[in-house]
């Protein structure tokens, strides 16, 4: 705290003349306890040190200070229980605030300033800032932040995960952005970048390996728990959060990466450059631009690519949603591939569906043709059983298709009324009437219901009527198992001399 120079003679006057305490004038002229001490110690004169009081904890201090040296780390609650077993009876409160003035503290660890040349280095880093809510999905909004370490200049891209092919492609974008890549790419110690690691021995993410092999840099993942090494993209997500993130709008995540590009293109690179006030950063990327290194000619294929069961139904799930194939592929293994817009289906190297992409959960998004398709087969497989059953009870039925067909008549609603026919006249009267249809010439139901009537006519039978009997006569009707009577042997009465 910085005070004038009249407050300071005033604690001096006071402290000097009056003879008042530290805590006195700090009270009294409401300033720190410290700030009074600060200004006597500055002037050469020490206040007087209060005497300490007796305490329960003194003859358990030596006890507590050495298990505190070996394990630094020991927690108050459990020092706490190791003394109360050897005889004291304080309380725990007041026991863990002088553990705190009593723990060793870790000396203050100094860093470097690093500095790095223009397109050496870039840092990359995951930013999570909250949730979307599409449809019934609450999806992670995530930002994808690339920063190069000389010149700060900032690339942000917002995606709805943190797959795989969300992180490459922000790289991508990224490069695509800068005009060129960074000779060394930092990371801290994420699944997209490192699998495992033990000590200095990091297995990568062989797909991180295969993209940093097509685009000629260096991946280095930074020490563990060492957040210092990746300070600048550190920093870049927390003026990201504070400058443009901070009560933003935006209708979608469209219209948030729109911002966003406007946002690094124009505050974020007229913003002052950390090493020089009198350069901006888009000053300083100007100059870095030409340190990059060129991207391939070819670029990288992207896409999430995803092995998928297709079950009864002819649908594929993927990332939530079900998205509609052909239902020749039923019971098939098929693969999906992903970017944000588009889901394509294949079997093998065929493409067999494709799909504007959702990000909802639960949806079915389907393809109109493949819909159309699985229902006119199986209209068609409707009506090859219709036409088996009505072939195999009257053989006569086949002859007549075959000529309706002919005359190209609708073979379905031909099936149809031969099987009502069936149903009602039975086999052998409806295979006499097709064969007088046919020796007329007129493959059609209508003749061949003409003549069912004219033979029912001849031999003086009523219509036939279809009889439709409820639910409760049909089981009067259905047949009884008889019981075996040898049960009723076995039956004793109760006076064997009497007749049961």
């Amino acid at each position: 705290m910085v005070i004038s120079t009249d407050m300071s003679a005033q604690i001096l006057r006071l402290h000097e003349t009056e003879h008042w305490r530290v805590g006195t004038i700090a009270r009294q002229l409401h300033v720190h306890r410290d700030t009074v001490r600060r200004v006597l110690a500055q002037a050469g004169i020490s206040p007087p040190t209060a005497l300490l009081r007796p305490s329960r904890i003194d003859p358990f201090r030596p006890f507590i200070l050495q298990t505190l040296v070996k394990f630094p780390t020991l927690t108050a609650a459990r020092l706490f229980d190791m003394v109360h077993e050897r005889g004291y009876r304080g309380s725990p409160h007041h026991f863990r605030h002088l553990v705190a003035t009593l723990r060793p503290r870790p000396p203050a660890e100094a860093y470097l300033r690093l500095r790095t040349l223009p397109g050496e280095q870039a840092q990359v880093d995951w930013g999570h800032f909250g949730h979307l809510q599409v449809g019934r999905a609450r999806r992670p909004l995530m930002a994808f932040v690339m920063v190069l370490s000389y010149s700060r200049r900032i690339f942000l891209r917002f995606f709805l995960d943190a797959r795989m092919d969300s992180f490459l492609r922000g790289h991508v974008e990224a490069f695509a952005a800068y005009g060129g890549c960074a000779r060394v790419l930092l990371y801290d110690n994420l699944k997209s970048a490192v699998l495992e690691r033990i000590g200095d021995a990091v297995r990568f993410n062989p797909e991180l390996l295969k993209f940093a092999a097509h685009h000629r840099f260096e991946p280095r993942p930074v020490a563990v728990a060492r957040g210092n090494e990746k300070g600048r993209v550190e920093r870049s997500i927390r003026y990201i959060r504070e400058s443009f993130f901070a009560a933003r709008e935006f209708a979608d995540l469209d219209d948030l990466n729109a911002q966003a590009r406007r946002w690094c293109e124009g505050l974020a690179s007229d913003r002052r450059w950390p090493e020089d006030g009198a350069l901006s950063v888009r000053q300083a990327f100007e100059a870095e631009r030409a340190s990059l290194l060129a991207l391939p000619a070819q670029d990288y294929p992207l896409g999430e690519r995803v092995a998928v069961q297709v079950g009864k139904t002819p649908y594929v799930r993927f990332d939530l949603n079900d998205y509609s194939v052909p239902h020749t592929h039923v019971q098939r293994t098929l693969a999906v591939l992903a970017d944000p817009a588009c889901v394509r289906v294949f079997d093998g190297a065929t493409e067999i569906a494709r799909h504007v992409r959702s990000y909802d959960a639960g949806a079915q998004i389907e393809d109109a043709a493949h819909i159309d398709a699985l229902v006119q087969h199986k209209g068609r497989s409707r009506g090859h059983r219709g036409v088996d059953r009505v072939s195999r009870a009257v053989p006569a039925a086949s002859v007549l298709l075959a000529k309706a067909a002919e005359r190209g008549e609708n073979l379905g609603s031909i099936t149809a009324a031969l099987l009502r026919l069936l149903d009602r006249y039975g086999a052998s009267a409806l295979q006499a009437a097709i064969d007088s249809a046919l020796a007329q010439g007129v493959p059609h139901p209508n003749a061949v219901r003409l003549a069912l009537e004219r033979a029912r006519e001849e031999q003086g039978l009523p219509p036939p009527t279809a009889l439709h009997l409820s639910e409760d006569v049909a089981r009067r009707d259905a047949p009884v198992r008889s019981h075996a009577l040898a049960s009723y042997d076995r039956i004793v009465p109760a006076d064997e001399g009497e007749l049961p």
